[in-house]
């Protein structure tokens, strides 16, 4: 005769099985680390205990500036285009901020007058531009050719809170960059950042929406088109060390998670120059995180860049 008591053994030891199996399960999934994991990094700091590029709180629709900022790194960590984020604070180019400088980061519910068209003003340029431009021939400038290379040198200056001005210094020799196929888009030739295979394509919701491309600690990362570096830093959370060059007053590039950035604001790159070491800095493994901003918003850089 069979226990009146083994059924009920049995349905304990299935209903146990279950809750195991679930519980393995839970913990497996937790394992998997996803494209796009944020890890926070620690923040550097100079000799003094400052903080170097560190990226402040943002709060009620503004942003405490500190050192190491730029007005491009504020207004792509808040999603918005550089020139808006000057007009919503009554900022003339180029830009000038400064550490615990209170900017609003979302539209003011009034109009604020400045410029829609940059004015640019001399902000320290370079010696041998300034001389250019004072160069004078019976007691006056030598010619326009000069005056639009000052204006030029002017217009890349990237002001950077909290540290000396630094003119716009030449980029490197055509000759050292390689040859890479390149696509016409936005007014931009566009070419890969790097050689390695993609393994994570564009997502818009992700917290840094941008692709991922494989890669080696060390590789060249190169910029994707010509520019101004209008940041050169670690102060971005989830990015690790971070470039962003400015290509037309409509796109921006990134490129993070280097393990060495090799260019500093204000330097004019061209396309295929290197301008980082590819890391993983801020990330699990190596890879460059590359984003392109059109208006200040994330767009998917795989319709900008050549097919491979």
């Amino acid at each position: 005769m069979k226990s009146p008591l083994r059924p009920v053994m049995l349905t304990l030891m299935r209903a146990k099985t279950l809750v195991v199996g679930l519980a393995m399960a839970l913990l497996l999934n937790a394992c998997v680390i996803p494209h796009h994991t944020v890890m926070v990094q620690s923040v550097q700091t100079d000799d003094s205990g400052v903080p170097v590029h560190a990226s402040g709180p943002m709060h009620n629709g503004h942003y405490m500036v500190v050192r190491g900022d730029t007005l491009y790194s504020i207004a792509f960590r808040a999603g918005v285009d550089f020139r808006d984020l000057a007009r919503w604070n009554a900022i003339n180019a180029p830009y000038v901020i400064y550490p615990g400088q209170r900017l609003r980061i979302t539209p003011p519910p009034h109009p604020v007058g400045v410029p829609s068209k940059p004015v640019f003003e001399p902000v320290n340029p370079a010696p041998a531009v300034q001389h250019a431009a004072t160069a004078v021939t019976g007691g006056t400038a030598a010619g326009a050719g000069q005056t639009a290379q000052v204006a030029q040198a002017e217009s890349s200056t990237v002001p950077v809170a909290g540290e000396a001005t630094q003119p716009s210094r030449e980029p490197v020799s055509a000759r050292s960059v390689p040859s890479a196929p390149t696509h016409e888009a936005g007014g931009v030739d566009w070419r890969w950042p790097a050689s390695g295979a993609l393994v994570s394509g564009f997502n818009a919701k992700d917290p840094i929406p941008g692709i991922e491309i494989a890669g080696h600690a060390g590789d060249p990362v190169r910029a994707a088109a010509d520019g101004v570096v209008v940041y050169s830093g670690n102060g971005l959370v989830g990015y690790g060390e971070l470039v962003i060059i400015k290509h037309n007053d409509t796109y921006l590039s990134a490129y993070g998670h280097n393990r060495k950035r090799l260019v500093h604001e204000g330097e004019r790159v061209r396309a295929g120059q290197e301008i980082a070491e590819m890391g993983s800095s801020g990330a699990p493994r190596n890879e460059l995180e590359f984003q392109v901003r059109r208006n200040g918003k994330p767009v998917d850089p795989q319709h900008y860049l050549p097919p491979r």
